[in-house]
């Protein structure tokens, strides 16, 4: 792919490393929280949810002015990082934050309506059994929820590919750095000439989304038919 220079190689490989931290490391949150709105009723429950989704709704450069006063390096929990070594603020680690962040609600959505799909009763069969609840919930459970945390997942990456207005406003727009497919193609269209690696941009990321959404189906549909013949 000659047609790609260093800078849009860059972009491109930093923006899949971003999704795929922010995705990988925001999974297992993604399946508690959908757990806990789906099978749980506690005090606060409607507050939590909107907690969650709130990302969805608030305008994208809030959300990364949240994320830069809470753990930049002079924010609450910043500051107690910061000493450990770990820094988000202008790193590429503060943009797969801010993607995990907003794709999140997308996650625990597509997961949430899998959870609510299971019949209980299955459960509480292997439970009677005699299995533990750590034991019901991998043998039953996560087999059956499986195709939604596939794409609930997927579409967190996909999310995580075109995030813009959190991660610049979190991280900045630093080439090599923090500089995603999103704030690579806001830079060149800044730029006299800068229309033809946009426009070539522009189509990796459509290429890439759509890819991961087909993927996301095939891979659902799969799992669903592995399922249902077991």
């Amino acid at each position: 792919m000659d047609w790609l220079g260093p800078a849009e190689w860059q972009a491109i490989i930093l923006s899949l490393k971003v999704a795929f931290w922010a995705t990988l490391v925001s999974l297992p949150f993604g399946i508690a929280v959908a757990h806990l709105l789906a099978r749980r009723a506690f005090p606060g429950k409607a507050l939590v949810n909107g907690l969650v989704h709130l990302p969805l709704i608030l305008p994208p450069v809030v959300t990364g002015y949240l994320l830069l006063i809470t753990f930049g390096v002079r924010g609450p929990v910043g500051g107690l990082l910061q000493p450990l070594g770990i820094v988000f603020a202008f790193r590429w680690t503060g943009a797969a934050l801010a993607a995990a962040v907003m794709g999140f609600p997308l996650m625990v959505r597509a997961i949430r309506l899998s959870f609510e799909a299971v019949d209980p009763k299955l459960e509480e069969a292997a439970s009677t059994l005699g299995a533990s609840r750590v034991w019901v919930f991998l043998t039953v459970t996560l087999p059956l929820i499986l195709p939604g945390v596939l794409a609930g997942a997927v579409l967190a990456f996909a999310k995580a590919l075109g995030e813009f207005g959190a991660t610049i406003t979190f991280v900045s727009n630093i080439p090599g750095q923090t500089q995603t497919l999103a704030s690579a193609i806001y830079t060149f269209l800044q730029v006299p000439g800068g229309e033809g690696p946009a426009l070539r941009l522009v189509a990796v990321s459509v290429v890439l989304a759509m890819g991961a959404l087909l993927a996301s189906e095939l891979l659902a549909r799969r799992v669903q038919k592995r399922v249902g013949g077991a």
